[in-house]
């Protein structure tokens, strides 16, 4: 690691806007580098699973990540017409399988009381915290994971 010289300043200006895809890869990039050098887990990898109708248009996806032990899932949507016909936990359940077949042992997931936190209990995911007034006094961020067996403990869910 390198040495810093916390005595001499570093001159530079601040920039703040709206969003900078640029700036958010090479932030990626860089804490890549650190965390792999730091943690020796490796590099992160992207998980996605969708599900499409007949004609090709998406129903509903989820997207999230893999590293080391550790799975997160950073978004799941279903499209409104499709909600409550079982989509959301086959998309829960592949996402379990692969980081399951990547040799994770659990998985991260962050909702919004307004969004889907009773979905993820029904789940087997387990609240592990909660940060309240967010986005707004009276609602939260509710934290979950959920530990995997090495093998599928329910039967994967029909395809159709």
């Amino acid at each position: 690691m390198e040495s810093i010289d916390r005595d001499r300043a570093v001159e530079g200006r601040l920039i703040s806007g709206e969003g900078d895809p640029a700036l958010d890869q090479r932030l990626s990039d860089e804490l890549d580098v650190y965390n792999v050098a730091a943690a020796g887990a490796g590099q992160q990898h992207e998980l996605t699973v969708k599900v499409e109708d007949e004609q090709g248009a998406l129903i509903g996806g989820l997207s999230g990540w893999t590293w080391g032990t550790s799975a997160g899932i950073s978004m799941v949507w279903v499209r409104a017409d499709a909600r409550h016909s079982g989509w959301g936990g086959r998309l829960l359940d592949a996402a379990e399988d692969a980081a399951r077949e990547r040799g994770c042992e659990r998985l991260n997931v962050s909702s919004f009381t307004f969004q889907a936190p009773e979905f993820y209990a029904k789940h087997g995911y387990v609240e592990v915290g909660r940060t309240e007034s967010l986005p707004l006094v009276g609602q939260a961020d509710v934290h979950f994971v959920k530990h995997l067996p090495q093998v599928r403990t329910t039967a994967p869910a029909p395809s159709t």
